[in-house]
């Protein structure tokens, strides 16, 4: 008798990097006697981004600096996926380059394949990209003391996104107040009038989802949403996207160091190490059964309520480059 090996249906899968080489694994095998196997028909989401072999340069006096090498990963309708990784490991300057927010050559050169709904992103044309950035992918940047404009109140920031690429719009200010509403903020209608100074800092992140969501995006890229925020108000800000994801139906690629706020929120985790995914998965195979050193000791770093250690561990990135 045959035994076949079965592993596309079976329990957790993912993929992470080794030497160099990019291994997948499973961790449940199921084996079947002789050829035939009858499998129940798998309904998949459609495919909304798929990035291939995506590399950025930058050049300098000093030199070219290779800040993403060669990454791949998609995103699927309605999901959400977590690109986690220290600072510098090229998880902003990734979603950047997707709608060319990055500095234009030879600065920086960007290379590789970037489709949406299986239009390519990196052919665009600058007049065909606005039409893109803000109304199909929005982006919450991490500090938004620095991302608001101090000269203008906050419902004139949101406006002005609104005019631009909802033409369908009659009444904007109405919009504007709704929006402000929608993010949690009280009394909107008087908050509209208010500058950015006028706010504190979780207040102005609301804004700033309250501006993402003005042309009703089919892709959220939330940039370290909760950085400058305490702990309360970074609770507050991820239920908040959890809630819109679900009323809105959109994607969302959450980019962050902290592994704490992705479970529960993510759907699919891609680790970033040095301008490299090194593991990918779903946030159960990733979190309960880490495969690459890398995404262990991040996970190692996550303090644990009731465990009296003097220190965190450190990440030992000797090892790392063995």
């Amino acid at each position: 008798m045959r035994l076949k090996r079965l592993t596309r249906y079976c329990g957790l899968s993912g993929s992470f990097l080794k030497s160099g080489t990019l291994v997948s694994f499973e961790t449940v095998d199921v084996f079947t006697l002789g050829g035939g196997v009858n499998l129940p028909n798998v309904d998949r989401d459609p495919m909304l981004l798929d990035v291939q072999d995506l590399r950025v340069l930058f050049h300098s006096r000093d030199g070219v600096n290779e800040a993403v090498k060669g990454i791949s990963f998609h995103l699927e309708e309605g999901k959400t996926l977590a690109i986690v990784g220290e600072s510098g490991s090229g998880k902003s300057v990734t979603s950047m380059a997707l709608t060319k927010l990055l500095p234009p050559e030879p600065q920086c050169c960007v290379s590789g394949k970037a489709y949406l709904d299986g239009e390519s992103l990196l052919n665009l044309s600058a007049s065909e990209m606005r039409a893109v950035r803000g109304k199909q992918i929005a982006y919450i940047f991490q500090e938004p003391s620095t991302s608001l404009n101090p000269y203008y109140t906050v419902g004139n920031q949101i406006a002005e996104a609104i005019k631009f690429h909802r033409k369908e719009v009659s009444d904007v200010w109405k919009e504007v107040v709704k929006l402000l509403d929608q993010v949690g903020i009280r009394e909107p209608e008087k908050r509209a009038v208010d500058y950015p100074h006028q706010m504190s800092g979780g207040m102005k992140q609301r804004v700033m989802i309250a501006i993402a969501l003005a042309c009703q995006p089919r892709i959220l890229v939330a940039d370290e949403p909760t950085t400058a925020l305490d702990v309360t108000i970074e609770a507050q800000i991820i239920n908040l996207l959890k809630d819109l994801r679900v009323r809105l139906n959109m994607s969302i690629i959450l980019i962050t160091h902290n592994f704490g706020i992705v479970d529960e929120f993510a759907d699919d985790i891609a680790v970033m190490f040095r301008g490299k995914i090194v593991e990918t998965g779903s946030v159960e195979s990733v979190l309960s059964k880490p495969q690459h050193p890398y995404t262990q000791a991040l996970i190692n770093c996550i303090p644990k309520l009731g465990k009296n250690k003097k220190r965190l561990p450190v990440v030992d990135y000797a090892e790392l480059e063995k």
